[in-house]
């Protein structure tokens, strides 16, 4: 069967996405490409950002593959699952630029996983797939091919059906650790300059993205993960060399693990000592021990991003981050970081009752180590986040109507790397017909 696989030409114009705006490999769809071409099927892999390419232009070369079916992602990559731009207008615009000229069309990403019900009719695809997506996207490839009527065999998928949504089980987690190593086209990496999360050092070579783990044993109050990677998980540390040494080979001198929370890992940093390639990662101080975190510096980390949330130890608490480490402890650690590591951020959340003169202090004073403290910065309760089903319990058709509402209500002033005018949801999502 042939199969197209499309990153969409993204766009943020008056969006609270915080992500970052740089292109980014699409891991999400290189997994399924490897599943699929390993399961003999003929894949078409296309990414907006990483070749200039429109959503018309997109949709224009998927229609001259031919496919049977046509996979779209409503985040841009895996990295920014847990901060998707709520609005779904940049896939939709794809989806209308395609214009039936796709076979099947499917929508794999975090909106569909927890309300498939809206995904489906703001989308207008055919099929959601729930959760990670990999694997659900090779055996529904499987079963259209095969020829056998309905798609009830094939689970974590949502379809209109008899009056109403059919649901084949809720949201897929993926088996992870033997996921192939992955390449990539050598025109992509040549444009792909951008060292992610990287400050204050001279970025070399191209850069990449990579997974080494997927999933968080926290389940802290903000992080919209309920619904897809969540579950703590390692992939085998042989095909993650195995997938550097591809990407060193291929010019990349610079890769940041997308993993949640990178914990910890002596036989993959010792590995990564000999080879001539720098990285960065996200991780909570608390959990690294100074000699891990020296070797983490002798391992070529050149940026940490660690998560403190919040200054006091009931402010953790209130978020659910399990923290035994105390506020002077945590800055110690990361001082200690700063040694080996030449960019270490402590991110902080902005959360009602903060005392700014702390934070000033706070922030003072990891400034004068060579720590980088934010502003604390507002979240937003993402539908797949312990948050927001602490307002308003399980997620229904309006959960990102919903949640849009309340944060533009709750936050007069957003972060410096946020539009200076977000819109209401509707209006966003009206722009390209979206419902």
């Amino acid at each position: 069967m042939r199969v197209a696989l499309v990153n969409p030409a993204w766009a943020f114009a008056h969006s609270i996405y915080f992500g970052c705006r740089e292109p980014h490999l699409p891991l999400e769809l290189g997994y399924c490409k490897a599943l699929l071409e390993q399961a003999g099927h003929e894949v078409l892999l296309l990414d907006g950002p990483l070749t200039g390419l429109s959503n018309g232009e997109l949709a224009d070369r998927v229609a001259g593959f031919a496919p049977g079916m046509t996979v779209v992602t409503t985040a841009p990559t895996y990295l920014f699952w847990r901060c998707a731009p709520p609005e779904l207008r940049i896939p939709r615009d794809f989806l209308l630029a395609l214009d039936g000229r796709g076979g099947r069309t499917v929508a794999v990403g975090p909106h569909g996983s927890t309300t498939p019900g809206a995904a489906l009719d703001k989308l207008g695809v055919d099929v959601i797939v729930r959760g990670e997506c990999e694997e659900v996207v090779k055996r529904l490839a499987d079963r259209l091919d095969s020829g056998q009527p309905g798609l009830d065999g094939v689970p974590a998928l949502a379809f209109r059906g008899g009056g109403g949504t059919v649901l084949t089980g809720g949201p897929h987690a993926g088996r992870f650790v033997d996921l192939p190593a992955l390449s990539w086209p050598a025109e992509w990496l040549e444009r792909h300059p951008h060292h992610h999360h990287r400050y204050g050092t001279e970025p070399l070579g191209a850069g990449a993205e990579v997974e080494a783990s997927r999933g968080c044993p926290y389940s802290c109050s903000f992080c919209a993960k309920i619904d897809f990677r969540d579950q703590y998980r390692r992939r085998d540390t042989a095909i993650v060399l195995e997938e550097i040494d591809r990407l060193i080979a291929a010019g990349v001198r610079y890769v940041y693990f997308i993993d949640e929370i990178f914990l910890p890992r002596r036989d993959l940093l010792e590995a990564l000592v000999e080879r001539p390639v720098e990285f960065g990662i996200q991780t909570r101080i608390d959990l690294w021990k100074p000699d891990m975190l020296d070797l983490l510096g002798a391992a070529g980390c050149v940026s940490i991003e660690a998560g403190v949330e919040s200054l006091t130890e009931e402010g953790r608490a209130a978020l659910d981050k399990n923290c035994r480490m105390s506020t002077d402890a945590l800055a110690d650690r990361l001082i200690h970081a700063r040694r080996s590591v030449p960019f270490v951020q402590a991110n902080l959340i902005a959360m009602a009752g903060d005392d700014a003169g702390l934070v000033a202090r706070w922030r003072e004073r990891l400034h004068g180590a060579g720590v980088w403290a934010n502003d604390p910065v507002p979240l937003y309760p993402y539908p797949a986040s312990p948050d927001y089903r602490r307002l308003w319990g399980e997620p229904d058709d309006r959960a990102w109507e919903r949640a849009h509402e309340h944060y533009l209500r709750q936050f007069a002033r957003l972060s410096d790397i946020q539009e200076e005018e977000p819109l209401p949801l509707h209006k966003l999502e009206a722009a390209c017909g979206c419902r």
